[in-house]
Protein backbone atom coordinates (compact mmCIF):
# COMPACT_ATOMS: atom_id res chain seq x y z
CA UNK A 1 0.00 0.00 0.00
CA UNK A 2 1.12 3.53 -0.79
CA UNK A 3 1.23 5.81 1.90
CA UNK A 4 0.67 9.36 2.37
CA UNK A 5 2.52 12.22 3.97
CA UNK A 6 1.90 15.72 3.83
CA UNK A 7 3.96 18.58 5.70
CA UNK A 8 1.58 21.58 6.92
CA UNK A 9 4.01 24.10 5.63
CA UNK A 10 3.29 27.61 6.14
CA UNK A 11 3.40 29.20 2.67
CA UNK A 12 5.35 32.15 1.35
CA UNK A 13 2.63 34.70 1.57
CA UNK A 14 2.43 34.60 5.32
CA UNK A 15 6.21 34.81 5.43
CA UNK A 16 6.26 37.97 3.45
CA UNK A 17 3.27 39.69 5.62
CA UNK A 18 5.12 38.93 9.18
CA UNK A 19 8.13 40.03 7.60
CA UNK A 20 5.97 43.60 6.57
CA UNK A 21 4.31 42.98 10.19
CA UNK A 22 8.27 43.34 11.83
CA UNK A 23 9.03 46.21 9.83
CA UNK A 24 5.88 48.04 10.39
CA UNK A 25 5.80 47.69 14.66
CA UNK A 26 9.86 47.45 14.61
CA UNK A 27 9.46 50.78 13.05
CA UNK A 28 7.11 52.18 15.74
CA UNK A 29 9.03 50.95 18.54
CA UNK A 30 12.28 51.85 16.96
CA UNK A 31 11.50 55.95 16.56
CA UNK A 32 13.96 58.19 18.68
CA UNK A 33 16.07 55.62 19.63
CA UNK A 34 19.45 54.67 18.67
CA UNK A 35 20.46 52.12 15.68
CA UNK A 36 21.83 49.66 17.89
CA UNK A 37 18.31 49.82 19.48
CA UNK A 38 16.36 49.28 16.20
CA UNK A 39 18.44 46.01 14.83
CA UNK A 40 17.52 44.38 18.21
CA UNK A 41 14.29 45.11 17.53
CA UNK A 42 14.23 44.24 13.89
CA UNK A 43 15.73 40.85 14.89
CA UNK A 44 13.94 40.22 17.85
CA UNK A 45 10.80 40.70 16.20
CA UNK A 46 11.55 38.48 13.27
CA UNK A 47 12.61 35.74 14.96
CA UNK A 48 9.91 35.47 16.99
CA UNK A 49 7.49 35.61 13.79
CA UNK A 50 9.96 32.63 12.39
CA UNK A 51 9.68 30.78 15.59
CA UNK A 52 5.83 30.76 15.32
CA UNK A 53 5.87 30.07 11.85
CA UNK A 54 8.45 27.02 11.77
CA UNK A 55 6.72 25.59 14.44
CA UNK A 56 3.11 25.52 12.29
CA UNK A 57 5.27 23.98 9.83
CA UNK A 58 6.48 21.51 11.62
CA UNK A 59 3.40 19.11 11.85
CA UNK A 60 3.30 16.61 9.45
CA UNK A 61 0.28 14.04 8.35
CA UNK A 62 1.43 10.34 7.57
CA UNK A 63 -1.13 7.45 6.84
CA UNK A 64 0.51 3.85 7.14
CA UNK A 65 -0.54 0.84 7.06
CA UNK A 66 -1.08 0.65 10.91
CA UNK A 67 -2.26 3.84 11.88
CA UNK A 68 -2.98 7.74 11.32
CA UNK A 69 -0.71 10.13 12.61
CA UNK A 70 -1.62 14.04 12.80
CA UNK A 71 1.27 16.16 14.53
CA UNK A 72 1.92 14.13 17.76
CA UNK A 73 -1.22 11.89 17.79
CA UNK A 74 -1.33 8.37 16.52
CA UNK A 75 -4.59 6.62 15.88
CA UNK A 76 -4.65 2.92 15.26
CA UNK A 77 -6.60 2.15 11.92
CA UNK A 78 -8.94 -0.51 13.45
CA UNK A 79 -9.70 2.57 15.75
CA UNK A 80 -11.50 4.76 12.84
CA UNK A 81 -15.33 4.44 12.27
CA UNK A 82 -15.36 7.12 9.14
CA UNK A 83 -14.08 9.51 7.29
CA UNK A 84 -14.91 12.62 4.89
CA UNK A 85 -13.34 15.58 3.22
CA UNK A 86 -15.18 18.91 4.33
CA UNK A 87 -14.80 22.21 2.07
CA UNK A 88 -13.97 25.80 3.56
CA UNK A 89 -17.64 26.01 4.93
CA UNK A 90 -17.49 22.80 6.33
CA UNK A 91 -14.48 23.11 8.15
CA UNK A 92 -15.24 26.20 9.75
CA UNK A 93 -18.43 25.27 11.53
CA UNK A 94 -16.52 22.18 12.96
CA UNK A 95 -13.86 24.36 14.15
CA UNK A 96 -16.29 26.97 14.99
CA UNK A 97 -20.43 26.90 16.13
CA UNK A 98 -20.50 22.72 16.42
CA UNK A 99 -17.14 22.62 17.68
CA UNK A 100 -16.36 19.71 20.46
CA UNK A 101 -14.23 20.48 22.65
CA UNK A 102 -13.07 16.56 23.26
CA UNK A 103 -12.14 16.00 19.67
CA UNK A 104 -8.54 16.36 18.74
CA UNK A 105 -7.67 19.09 16.12
CA UNK A 106 -5.15 20.00 14.24
CA UNK A 107 -5.79 23.16 12.44
CA UNK A 108 -4.00 25.96 10.59
CA UNK A 109 -5.27 29.48 9.73
CA UNK A 110 -4.01 29.04 6.36
CA UNK A 111 -5.42 25.74 5.24
CA UNK A 112 -9.45 26.47 4.36
CA UNK A 113 -10.23 22.68 3.76
CA UNK A 114 -9.97 19.65 6.38
CA UNK A 115 -10.83 15.82 7.17
CA UNK A 116 -13.47 14.65 9.28
CA UNK A 117 -12.03 11.40 10.86
CA UNK A 118 -14.68 10.00 13.69
CA UNK A 119 -13.02 7.45 16.19
CA UNK A 120 -15.21 4.36 16.44
CA UNK A 121 -17.65 4.38 19.60
CA UNK A 122 -16.76 8.33 19.56
CA UNK A 123 -15.32 8.08 23.00
CA UNK A 124 -16.15 11.02 25.40
CA UNK A 125 -12.05 11.94 25.57
CA UNK A 126 -11.68 12.16 21.71
CA UNK A 127 -15.26 11.18 20.05
CA UNK A 128 -13.41 12.93 16.45
CA UNK A 129 -10.69 13.97 15.01
CA UNK A 130 -10.49 17.48 12.64
CA UNK A 131 -7.02 17.41 10.29
CA UNK A 132 -6.66 20.53 7.92
CA UNK A 133 -5.00 19.43 4.69
CA UNK A 134 -4.14 21.19 1.45
CA UNK A 135 -5.61 17.68 -0.17
CA UNK A 136 -8.69 16.69 1.73
CA UNK A 137 -9.76 14.13 -1.18
CA UNK A 138 -6.41 11.89 -1.11
CA UNK A 139 -6.47 12.22 2.10
CA UNK A 140 -9.38 10.38 3.04
CA UNK A 141 -8.84 8.25 -0.01
CA UNK A 142 -5.60 6.82 1.88
CA UNK A 143 -6.99 6.62 4.80
CA UNK A 144 -9.86 4.19 3.93
CA UNK A 145 -7.42 2.65 1.26
CA UNK A 146 -5.34 1.52 4.40
CA UNK A 147 -8.51 0.94 6.71
CA UNK A 148 -9.58 -1.50 3.60
CA UNK A 149 -6.23 -3.09 3.70
CA UNK A 150 -5.86 -3.32 7.67
CA UNK A 151 -9.44 -4.95 7.84
CA UNK A 152 -8.23 -7.43 4.55
CA UNK A 153 -5.13 -8.45 6.79
CA UNK A 154 -7.25 -9.53 9.92
CA UNK A 155 -9.81 -11.16 7.82
CA UNK A 156 -6.81 -13.64 6.63
CA UNK A 157 -5.52 -14.26 9.49
CA UNK A 158 -3.19 -11.71 10.28
CA UNK A 159 -3.01 -9.63 13.95
CA UNK A 160 -6.10 -9.80 15.69
CA UNK A 161 -7.47 -6.74 17.13
CA UNK A 162 -9.72 -5.62 19.54
CA UNK A 163 -13.28 -5.55 18.08
CA UNK A 164 -14.49 -1.93 17.85
CA UNK A 165 -18.13 -1.45 18.86
CA UNK A 166 -20.26 0.11 16.28
CA UNK A 167 -20.73 4.37 16.75
CA UNK A 168 -24.64 4.42 16.53
CA UNK A 169 -25.20 0.96 17.97
CA UNK A 170 -25.88 1.17 21.71
CA UNK A 171 -26.57 -2.64 22.74
CA UNK A 172 -23.03 -3.33 21.61
CA UNK A 173 -21.69 -1.83 24.50
CA UNK A 174 -24.73 -3.29 26.96
CA UNK A 175 -22.94 -6.90 25.13
CA UNK A 176 -19.47 -6.53 25.62
CA UNK A 177 -20.00 -5.42 29.58
CA UNK A 178 -22.68 -8.59 30.16
CA UNK A 179 -20.51 -11.53 31.46
CA UNK A 180 -20.29 -14.58 29.66
CA UNK A 181 -22.95 -17.57 30.68
CA UNK A 182 -21.40 -20.72 31.75
CA UNK A 183 -21.75 -23.84 30.27
CA UNK A 184 -21.27 -26.99 30.79
CA UNK A 185 -18.41 -29.52 28.45
CA UNK A 186 -17.87 -32.80 29.70
CA UNK A 187 -14.48 -34.91 28.64
CA UNK A 188 -13.16 -38.64 29.36
CA UNK A 189 -15.98 -38.57 31.83
CA UNK A 190 -15.23 -35.24 34.19
CA UNK A 191 -17.14 -32.29 34.09
CA UNK A 192 -15.59 -28.80 33.53
CA UNK A 193 -17.37 -25.30 33.78
CA UNK A 194 -16.24 -22.71 30.87
CA UNK A 195 -17.17 -19.41 30.01
CA UNK A 196 -17.82 -18.50 25.90
CA UNK A 197 -15.16 -17.37 24.99
CA UNK A 198 -12.74 -19.12 26.43
CA UNK A 199 -9.78 -20.84 25.09
CA UNK A 200 -10.66 -24.60 24.56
Amino acid sequence: MRGYRERLRVPVSWWLIATACVLLCGTTLWAGLSLSIAAIIYVGLEAACALALLGWSAATIEVTEHYLKAGVQRLPLASIGGVSALDAAQTNVLRGPRADPAAYMLLRPYLHRSVYVEVAGRPLQRPYWLIATRRPAELAAAIDSARTADAACHADGGPVTRQVPDACDDSSRDRAAAPGKPTRSTSAGTATNRREGDAC
